[in-house]
């Protein structure tokens, strides 16, 4: 076996803690120098630790991972930050012509491949004293498709990245979007691409005002305007909805089709499986290591993911199975408590007008929210919560509730175990609180941290821990599963389902993940209208209607994979999607 020792110098505190790493560690004891304190923090000899795991035990901050792994892996090590940091183990295989996606958990290494992939990290192949040269790089992958793949980087360096954090872009560039995209017209279709993308209302306003999902497809357009053979996306679909989602899916394809490798870190699940030819999944523990799968088709890699085994490698990654059901929940409404009810709601904010018909919410229920970015869902929620008050209708039901926006800013000093015992109060003890949301979102190790410190998928986790755990009768959720990789996304869902069937509330979900979704809802409120200028909401619809109704007005139809009962895409215009839509069963 080979180890890897980890120190996670974010959650080490030297100065407030006995040192029990060094004090307990066997090896140290009998004179071996396994452990030792150079500067601030101590430092572990991944050849002498015997990988006993004391001092991870002992480590009053659970600062420390030591994790064996099999001795093949110590010639596969492909990067490593740093003395006891984290590595990444192979690459995901590039394929010309094709839509390569990654999946994985957080944390595993996927935005670190991709910068690597792109020459923006050269990878040191775990040797942290002489690095690794250009030729280095080469040998190392000789025999395989990245052996070609870096010769051809490091000759011509011509590759497109679409970053992850795209809140950054600001930072690097004042001008207006026309500006930024004029800059990058390589392939000479700026007009085509403007048009594609609906840009045209924002060429002439400045980067830094754009809306998240405006800032996306300006940051997706730049990426199809530059003139390479390698295009990398970073998760493309955050901040756009449902029809710009599978819109941006439909070019990132066309891309392959003219002959480009094209490589995808994706968390929707059905808009990764639309879009990709190939899988590679990505394993491993956050933080620690990541080792990337051998190659796989879309549909097989996927079902892998969501199984938890790789039958090739023999590996098991994830001990439960994740099973879609076959049909939608079935609400029984007679003798359910209303805990809500409203009627004829109009609001109107500037030159935008929003209609919601009359509708209900039972206790025990969860009700999903769909519909296009700009059409009022944020604001429904709003005047759910009693912010802002509707011109006309009435919200019936003298009740609590707990809210939890779409952006969230974490501005204070307390720590996330302080925060959570002040809003949850005794419900931070029991034995719910623990079993069904610090095991399963792994929220003890974020304990220590402030608020401010968190990472947005961490913040987005104890946010909606805290609104679903208050005393409250509704609970109110705006884009539950921005930031969140597919596996806690799944989780979340779990949870979310339990604590509202068992403690009567009702809950109000908007996103724009249909497996999300789908896992979670028992009716679907639909909202159209024109992004903007109006929107209309439908009452309450059992979910295959709502689903039906929606993806209707998106002309995009979904069939059931057979092993595991996910949602997938069908290929516009094939048989199957004719079919569908003749028969007015788009979902299921």
């Amino acid at each position: 076996m080979i180890r890897v020792a980890v120190l996670h110098r974010e959650l080490c505190k030297p100065e407030k803690c006995g040192r029990e790493c060094i004090k307990y560690c066997p090896d140290v004891r009998i004179g071996k120098k396994t452990i030792e304190f150079t500067d601030k923090y101590p430092v572990i000899s991944e050849i002498l630790c015997s990988g006993c795991g004391i001092c991870v035990k002992k480590c009053p901050f659970s600062a420390i991972s030591i994790v064996n792994l099999p001795d093949e892996l110590e010639t596969q090590c492909v990067h490593c930050f740093g003395e006891n940091m984290f590595k990444l183990y192979r690459l995901p295989v590039i394929k010309k012509g094709a839509v390569t996606g990654l999946v994985g958990q957080n944390a595993t290494g996927k935005t670190t491949a991709l910068k690597i992939l792109s020459g923006k990290i050269k990878p040191n192949l775990c040797d942290l004293e002489k690095g690794a040269s250009n030729e280095d790089i080469i040998n190392f992958f000789r025999g395989s498709e990245l052996q070609s793949y870096f010769q051809k980087l490091y000759r011509e360096g011509k590759v497109s990245l679409k970053p992850q954090y795209i809140s950054d872009i600001p930072k690097t560039f004042k001008g207006t979007v026309l500006e930024l995209l004029k800059k990058f017209n390589e392939r000479k279709c700026l007009d085509k691409v403007v048009e594609e993308f609906e840009l045209g209302e924002v060429l002439d306003r400045k980067i830094s005002v754009l809306s998240g999902g405006e800032l996306q497809k300006v940051a997706i357009a730049v990426s199809f305007l530059r003139n390479v053979d390698i295009y990398l996306f970073d998760e493309p679909s955050s901040y756009l909805d449902v029809k710009e989602r599978f819109n941006a899916a439909k070019k990132i394809k066309k891309l392959a089709g003219e002959n480009k490798s094209v490589v995808v870190v994706e968390h929707d699940l059905s808009i990764l499986d639309y879009l990709s030819d190939y899988i590679c999944i990505f394993y491993g523990k956050p933080n620690v290591y990541g080792i990337v799968s051998n190659v796989h088709s879309s549909r097989t890699g996927l079902n892998i993911y969501l199984h938890g085994f790789i039958p090739d490698e023999n590996i098991r990654f994830r001990r439960e199975k994740v099973i879609f059901s076959k049909k939608s929940w079935k609400v029984e409404e007679t003798g359910k408590k209303v805990l809500v009810e409203y009627t004829n709601l109009k609001k109107k904010l500037g030159s935008f007008g929003l209609k919601v018909n009359n509708g209900s919410f039972f206790e025990g229920e969860v009700i999903g929210v769909m519909g296009r970015n700009a059409t009022g869902k944020t604001t429904f929620l709003k005047i759910l919560a009693g912010l802002i008050k509707q011109d006309e209708g009435e919200v019936k039901g003298n009740i609590k509730v707990s809210y939890k926006p779409q952006y969230l800013k974490a501005e204070s000093e307390d720590t996330v175990q302080v925060f959570l015992k002040e809003t949850l109060g005794r419900e931070f003890r029991s034995k719910t609180f623990h079993d069904q949301a610090i095991i399963p979102l792994n929220l003890e190790k974020l304990f220590d941290f402030k608020l401010s410190e968190l990472s947005g998928g961490e913040l987005q986790k104890v946010a909606v821990v805290a609104a679903l755990f208050r005393e409250v009768d509704v609970v109110l959720l705006d884009e539950p599963s921005a930031y969140l990789d597919s596996e806690i996304r799944l989780k979340l869902a779990k949870t979310v389902r339990k604590i509202i069937e068992n403690s009567r509330k009702a809950a109000v979900v908007i996103d724009h993940d249909i497996l999300f979704l789908d896992s979670i809802s028992d009716r679907l409120i639909v909202f159209s209208g024109i992004p903007a200028r109006r929107g209309v909401a439908s009452s309450p619809l059992p979910l295959e209607e709502g689903m039906n109704k929606f993806l209707a007005s998106l002309e995009i139809t979904f069939r059931r994979d057979l092993d595991t009962n996910r949602p997938r895409i069908n290929k516009p215009g094939s048989k199957l999607d004719r079919l569908q839509k003749k028969q007015g069963r788009y979902y299921y």
